[in-house]
């Protein structure tokens, strides 16, 4: 075998150090103190990703709807909690949870989504159960929408707001390489996510949004970034195109791979809370909400 040039040996040696940046072990399990506004109740339940998995859940107001929050990759439920408030405030229950090796769920190392997939769907099923009769809603980020995309067959739920969320993990893979190498990164793409994958039994064909999003039985809302490095817009786009109607889309100006409600937190709870409110509260059917699928982009 033909030794290693220098410049071959440095790209092998930084794709190296990139895969080990990326290659996500579990977060730290600190215990996460609730917040003190919200009268929270710490849940735990059992995930087929043979995780258990640890949460809070906000009990709303009868008939107003619940919505289940997932975190992105490296965060834990914390990172929701804004969202819960603002959810809270509005009535609906909410359960806030962390994935798998995330927060203070058991778990090895984090699949990008594609174990994960398996934590959203006992979430939702405990949030059913949790909520008895209510419509439920999901908002996810990133990994989190990943997540309520991915598995077996579609969450049965009612609404899904989906933020920031790779098309493909080549894409996601591709996207930080340039983020973080420039031009030298794109080409490292393969070699990164064949040290990557497979990983506890998902392999990158596994990781593929794109191809879940259209068989969604709920509506589904599109959010993304105008300045994302790491889903760029045209990567949103493209898959919001596969989405089934009713879907809708909003490009938030100026927003990078953020915090979308943190960045933009009136418009945010005007889009989303119009669209939750569509589609999870009867009171809320046929009633003008401001923007449609054509006027979000």
């Amino acid at each position: 075998m033909a030794r290693a040039g220098p410049r071959g040996l440095g790209a092998v040696l930084i794709a190296a150090a990139l895969t080990t940046t990326i290659q996500c072990g579990p977060a730290a399990a600190l215990p996460l103190q609730p917040p003190r506004d919200l009268a929270v109740q710490p849940v735990d339940f059992r995930s087929a990703s043979d995780a258990v998995i640890r949460g809070w859940f906000v009990a709303g107001r009868a008939g107003a709807g619940a919505v289940l929050l997932l975190h992105g990759v490296d965060a834990s439920r914390v990172a929701m909690v804004e969202r819960a408030r603002f959810l809270a405030s509005a009535g609906y229950s909410v359960l806030l949870i962390d994935f798998r090796a995330h927060g203070e769920s058991s778990g090895d190392r984090t699949t990008y989504g594609g174990l994960e997939s398996l934590d959203a769907r006992a979430a939702v099923d405990f949030l059913r159960a949790a909520a008895p009769g209510e419509r439920i809603g999901v908002i996810g980020v990133s990994m989190g929408g990943a997540a309520a995309l991915l598995g077996p067959a579609p969450l049965a739920v009612d609404a899904l707001v989906l933020e920031s969320v790779y098309p493909t993990i080549a894409e996601a893979v591709r996207d930080r390489l340039r983020a973080w190498l420039g031009p030298v990164g794109p080409p490292l793409a393969s070699v990164v996510t064949g040290w990557l994958f497979p990983r506890d039994g998902v392999h990158a064909s596994d990781l593929r949004p794109i191809d879940r999003i259209g068989g969604q039985a709920a509506p589904v809302f599109v959010l993304a970034g105008s300045a994302d490095p790491y889903t760029t817009p045209s990567e949103s786009k493209a898959l919001f195109a596969h989405a089934a109607d009713p879907k809708s889309f909003w490009l938030v100006p100026g927003a990078g791979h953020v915090d979308l409600h943190a960045f933009a937190r009136p418009e945010y709870e005007r889009r989303v809370g119009a669209f939750l409110a569509r589609h999870l509260r009867e009171v809320g059917r046929g009633v003008a909400t401001g923007f449609t699928a054509a006027g979000a982009l």
